[in-house]
């Protein structure tokens, strides 16, 4: 069993040691070399990143690698066995390949534990936090293009949980599969909405609907999936982070 899962990066970082990861650059269209693999050689849509992020990552290990199992994680978030509070400690429970082979003889798809939001439902989060054009676009173009998905759409945007940040590690078949459905909805989500004059942050829109079509897809697809934990390297200011999460609510993205 042949496993690669990917270390999406922007940035010269600590890296896990581990054969099964491979740090790649993603974003290298036009920049400086890092000393990772870059996401423009081959097949690729590099050039995409700042909107797309790590999908371009993602898309280059679609179309560029070989193996068995294919996943992306995080330069400063990792699948760890359990979590803990000091961020060396933290970088020695990140799974290692022996690991990932008893995983994924076990189950076709590891996904991250689920993000729980309690008050409010996958799309009204969305919705404070983006431009609502963003799921609204793709609930049409799945009317139009994969009708048969809408249910899950549906059902999917009003839970209250959803396994977020675009991790994963998959059998590749399922990965090709995947990719092949995430992409085309993407790249007409790109046609048809103009995000001439959003900010930074809000032009990453095709990053961040991707986080929540994963589940779409699961959904309708039944397909087998274990949930991991999900390890951030850094310390988290939850209180920030409440902070923003409480001002979307009440006051929009």
């Amino acid at each position: 069993m042949s496993i690669k899962v990917i270390v999406a990066a922007h940035k010269k970082y600590w890296m896990p040691t581990d054969p099964v990861y491979l740090p790649v650059h993603v974003g290298a269209e036009g920049k400086a070399s890092i000393g990772y693999t870059p996401d423009n050689t081959g097949d690729n849509i590099s050039s995409k990143n700042p909107h797309f992020c790590e999908l371009t990552g993602l898309y280059w290990a679609w179309k560029n690698l070989d193996a068995d199992y294919l996943g992306l994680v995080h330069y400063r978030r990792y699948f760890t066995r359990k979590e803990v509070h000091n961020i060396e400690a933290k970088k020695d429970q990140i799974l290692t390949e022996k690991e990932w082979q008893q995983l994924l003889a076990e189950h076709t798809v590891i996904v991250p534990d689920k993000r729980k939001y309690y008050i409010e439902t996958n799309r009204s989060h969305y919705n404070h936090a983006h431009h609502r054009e963003g799921l609204d676009v793709t609930e049409q173009i799945i009317k139009e293009q994969y009708p048969e998905y809408l249910p899950a759409f549906e059902k999917v945007m009003n839970r209250t949980w959803a396994h977020m940040f675009n991790m994963f590690v998959m059998r590749r078949d399922l990965y090709n599969d995947y990719m092949q459905w995430m992409f085309s909805i993407l790249f007409e989500l790109e046609r048809r909405v103009d995000i001439t004059g959003w900010g930074i942050y809000e032009s990453r829109i095709y990053g961040f609907v991707s986080e929540l079509l994963l589940d779409v897809w699961l959904e309708y697809n039944h397909i087998d999936y274990a949930e991991q934990n999900v390890s951030f390297m850094e310390k988290q200011d939850w209180i920030k982070k409440g902070g923003a999460f409480l001002k979307r609510k009440l006051f929009g993205h």
